[in-house]
């Protein structure tokens, strides 16, 4: 059923576990969301950033068979556009630059993925987002 909140919004996933972006998608496509990717590296994401209709948001694995996603994470920050990472990684191995950016510890469900993107969503709305890498 469409969520209020992501209905028609466009969301990046950039994830290299099948099942897991196939669960995410899922989950994102029964909010209402427009799904670009999955994208399982990181020059399928650039590609998909630069091309067509932007995303709004993305959430993002850290680590995609051994490439870190950290050149998308750059890219979208330079472009305004909030993301979340995905990760099995604690947060003091993540570059000093991303430390303000949502993470969800990987096993995560789907569901704490919308309420993220909710409140980026929100948080955009109301002028308040934060911007990742910003002192």
């Amino acid at each position: 059923m469409p969520d209020g909140a992501l209905s028609d919004r466009r969301v990046l996933t950039v994830e290299d576990e099948y099942f897991i972006a196939q669960e995410l998608e899922e989950a994102l496509r029964k909010a209402g969301v427009t799904v670009l990717g999955p994208a399982s590296s990181v020059g399928a994401a650039l590609a998909l950033l630069d091309g067509g209709t932007p995303p709004e948001a993305a959430v993002l694995d850290v680590n995609l068979a051994g490439e870190m996603v950290y050149p998308v994470a750059d890219r979208l920050i330079a472009r305004g556009i909030p993301f979340l990472f995905t990760t099995g990684y604690d947060r003091s191995s993540l570059p000093t630059r991303f430390a303000r950016v949502r993470r969800l510890e990987k096993p995560f469900e789907p569901f704490e993925v919308l309420r993220v993107l909710r409140k980026l969503f929100d948080a955009a709305g109301t002028g308040e987002a934060e911007q990742p890498g910003s002192p």
